[in-house]
């Protein structure tokens, strides 16, 4: 199957998966095979709603929007057109895959086969209904994908690369178990945001999606915000109030008190408005309904720090002030080219 099929494919899941960008789904019969598959999706999605509490219907209609908008023939051929696809041998390529928010490893899986490799895939049980019903659906659009993607929930084996997401903790194991195979292997990262007390109202609700949105469990949602000495956090809790529904989900709010106990009982300082509460911390990773803030004597300095942090940071945003800065609300809507890690993750797959 050459480069021009395999983008075909892809552009016609991204219409398949158009009709489900929205609570509210759509079905648009102009969408190839939708009698077989429509229904079955319905289906599907209601049970990763059952199996995984945070998996909403708003934040995996949300996913499903932005991979619809991703998987265009002009943004899929741009994505591609810096490389050059000589694979001539196809490689097997495991993928281990995360399950903090919907489809989280969906951009691997995509890039793999569009590279021309075959995938085996081994997901979280947090999400493990969406994809292999999805990889069902490529396969029919395209018999030739038939064979070359797998699904496991066994030890991984008869591979030749290895790309896995996981903690620190299971970095180190990845690490060592895949030492001989050439591997991604990807730890925590989490995302910063640097205000400078110039912000307006709109600044800051753009903000609070990049705060809130899968609950602030992706890598790339906002979990530290930066500040200037004697900043003052009122604008800041205006805008994150759009978001005040939040605390109306169980689990949520679950996370919230458990927290709030926590740092009174520890006597830590801390503001809150009865949804989201920050607290002066020197960590980059907050826990569930907190955003940790830290001061800085100038942006130079800052700089300086988070270049030098970088392997702890996925997104650093910013209203134009640190170098490669996303802007305010534009966190979860990454582009396929936006790799995370910064890993050019079709390079090393065109080299194995």
């Amino acid at each position: 199957m050459d480069l021009e099929k395999r983008i075909n494919v892809f552009v016609e899941l991204g219409k398949f998966l158009g009709q489900f960008s929205t609570p509210n789904f759509t079905k648009n019969d102009a969408v190839l095979h939708n009698d077989l598959f429509f229904d079955g999706f319905k289906h599907q999605i209601k049970l990763a709603e059952e199996h995984n509490g945070w998996f909403t219907i708003e934040n995996i209609t949300f996913a499903f929007n932005n991979w619809a908008n991703a998987l265009t023939k002009s943004n899929i051929t741009t994505w591609v057109s810096k490389y050059n696809f000589n694979v001539y041998k196809p490689k097997q390529v495991a993928i281990i895959m995360a399950g903090n928010i919907p489809l989280v490893g969906f951009h691997d899986f995509l890039a793999v086969l569009i590279s021309g490799h075959e995938v085996m895939v081994k997901q979280s049980s947090n999400d493990k209904h969406l994809l292999p019903y999805l990889s069902k659906y490529l396969e029919y659009v395209e018999p030739s994908f038939k064979g070359k993607i797998t699904f496991t929930e066994d030890k991984l084996n008869d591979f030749d690369a290895v790309i896995a997401t996981g903690s620190d903790n299971t970095a180190r194991y990845f690490e060592y178990y895949f030492r001989g195979k050439p591997s991604i292997i990807r730890k925590n990262r989490n995302s910063v945001a640097v205000l400078t007390g110039n912000e307006t109202p709109e600044d800051f609700e753009n903000l609070s999606e990049d705060i809130f949105r899968y609950y602030g469990l992706g890598c790339r949602n906002v979990s530290k915000l930066f500040v200037p000495k004697y900043y003052n956090f009122d604008g800041f809790f205006q805008g994150m109030y759009k978001w005040h529904p939040i605390i109306e989900q169980t689990k949520y709010a679950n996370n919230y008190d458990y927290n709030k106990a926590v740092y009174l009982m520890s006597e830590f300082d801390m503001l809150e408005n009865g949804f989201l509460m920050i607290k002066e911390d020197k960590s980059y990773a907050s826990p569930i309904a907190t955003v940790f803030y830290e001061y800085y004597d100038s942006l130079e300095q800052l700089q300086d720090r988070l270049q030098a942090e970088t392997d702890k940071i996925q997104c650093v945003v910013s209203k134009d002030i640190i170098e490669q800065s996303v802007g305010f609300g534009q966190t979860q809507n990454p582009q396929l080219w936006d790799y995370a890690d910064n890993v050019d993750t079709i390079a090393f797959l065109l080299k194995i």
